[in-house]
């Protein structure tokens, strides 16, 4: 059985609960659905991914979130590329968006959360205002400029390197971690040695 668009936001939740357990337990409480109808719709995802007959994770997206809300074309390098966007449940993530940036070929290079157009940003300007859950990647590259991107440990998560004010007006190196696009943590950098 297909997963709906209803569901669809468990599969991001399911990312997230590594970094937030309990804020994922609370909006999955809140969409209505038990940690056993969590697991079932990330295992149907997978199904849908690695099955013989799959469309890969572009077309699966389609086919769970329908006809784009918009889409943007955008030029990297000389490469056309487009992103397509989607609104999901506003219960969990208000102002956010889903959005896949597709590369030439129609290759999925990147899905994630987006702020939709016309929302305000958060207001970030120092470490205290980098809570789980305040703001996307585009919000904190907006804010604090150029972003220094690690490598994630997994294709939905994307650790960056910001320079922020620590409260106390000294500048420090965080490292922020983001899962489908969502920030789930800030904390000061330390170099491994």
């Amino acid at each position: 059985m297909p997963l709906s668009a209803a569901e669809f936001p468990l599969v991001l939740l399911r990312r997230m609960a590594d970094y937030q357990p309990q804020m994922v337990e609370n909006a999955r409480t809140h969409l209505g659905y038990d940690v056993t109808e969590m697991r079932a719709v990330n295992a149907t995802w997978q199904r849908m991914l690695r099955g013989r007959h799959s469309r890969g994770s572009l077309g699966q997206l389609r086919r769970i979130l329908g006809k784009p809300v918009e889409v943007i074309e955008r030029t990297v390098g000389d490469a056309a590329c487009r992103c397509e966007q989607w609104e999901i449940t506003q219960d969990v993530w208000p102002g956010l968006r889903f959005e896949a940036f597709i590369g030439p070929g129609d290759m999925l290079l990147k899905e994630h959360l987006v702020r939709a157009p016309g929302v305000p940003r958060p207001t970030l300007r120092s470490l205290s205002d980098l809570t789980p859950w305040s703001c996307v990647l585009g919000d904190a590259a907006i804010a604090f400029g150029r972003l220094r991107q690690l490598e994630g440990s997994a294709p939905t998560r994307d650790l960056a390197l910001v320079d922020v004010d620590d409260g106390t007006g000294v500048k420090v190196t965080v490292a922020t971690e983001f899962v489908y696009g969502l920030l789930q943590s800030a904390r000061r950098y330390e170099p491994q040695l």
